[in-house]
């Protein structure tokens, strides 16, 4: 079965070039030329992967792009954004809507193929293990970036099977998490990245966080409150000078059905299951 690309560019010269470029990798390029062509185009071609220009005359690629990524019938189709637009700003929306790869123009074939390959590989392995969507977030390290993306996170949720109540359990949990990272884990760096993955399962949302710091022993958190003693590190607390807390991990663990931190310490996974319904 041909592998196909949908190929989003509204320069015709941009566009034709990149179907001569895809079809040496045998793909069959589907050519577009605006925005508002590209959601009927994917029901009706279902391609293995979209390369998206930014600059459409009618609906943008960011747009577009967040349209294909928060429907759970198009997660997983790899988006790779290639633009002019080369600056930080525009990169890091693109990583908030979703794209799985950006390619600055002018670029090489070489480089084409190298983020085509990735994308195809991301692909390949969600589908080998059984995720029907995911989305990463990399984020500065300040609490209103953290609760920006918590509240992009809120918006998934909502087309899933998670109750309100899971989704106000996981909004608690990402923020108290994050916010462990920010000032744990990146001494409040705002410049260290945190990465937040959210991922959709048949039966669950899996959501990794991740940090730039050295990481920590999580079995050895005297200053945290623990299932044992709640309240004893409260003295501890006092007498280093920090604030009153350390109740997150505790919490959180209380929240989702599944919690985990990596041999490091610098990345924690949790779990929620969807309700099963009678």
């Amino acid at each position: 079965m041909p592998r196909t690309v949908l190929i989003v560019d509204d320069e015709r010269d941009a566009n034709d070039i990149l179907a001569s470029l895809v079809k040496a990798r045998d793909f069959t390029p589907i050519q577009l030329y605006s925005g508002r062509q590209v959601i009927p185009a994917v029901h009706e071609h279902a391609p293995d992967l979209v390369l998206l220009d930014l600059m459409l005359p009618d609906l943008d690629g960011f747009a577009v792009c967040d349209q294909l990524k928060r429907n759970r019938d198009t997660n997983l189709i790899p988006v790779i954004m290639v633009t002019a637009l080369s600056d930080a700003s525009h990169r890091a929306a693109g990583v908030r809507v979703g794209a799985n790869g950006y390619l600055t123009k002018p670029f090489t074939p070489a480089q084409l193929f190298d983020v085509v390959d990735e994308a195809v590989k991301w692909r390949i392995e969600r589908e080998t293990h059984g995720t029907t969507g995911e989305i990463n977030f990399d984020i500065r390290s300040e609490s209103t970036h953290l609760q920006q993306a918590n509240d992009m996170l809120a918006d998934l949720y909502a087309h899933t099977p998670l109750t309100e109540r899971q989704i106000k359990d996981l909004k608690q949990v990402v923020m108290e998490m994050g916010s462990n990272a920010i000032e744990w884990g990146h001494r409040k760096n705002a410049d260290l990245v945190l990465r937040i993955t959210y991922r959709i399962d048949p039966d669950k949302v899996v959501l990794i966080i991740s940090d730039q710091g050295p990481g920590f022993n999580p079995g050895d958190i005297p200053h945290a409150a623990s299932d044992e003693d709640p309240i004893g590190h409260l003295e501890l607390r006092n007498d280093l000078g920090l604030r009153e807390g350390g109740f997150g991990i505790m919490l959180a663990k209380g929240l989702v059905d599944e919690f985990r931190y990596n041999e490091k310490g610098n990345e924690v996974t949790l779990m929620k299951r969807f309700v099963k319904k009678d």
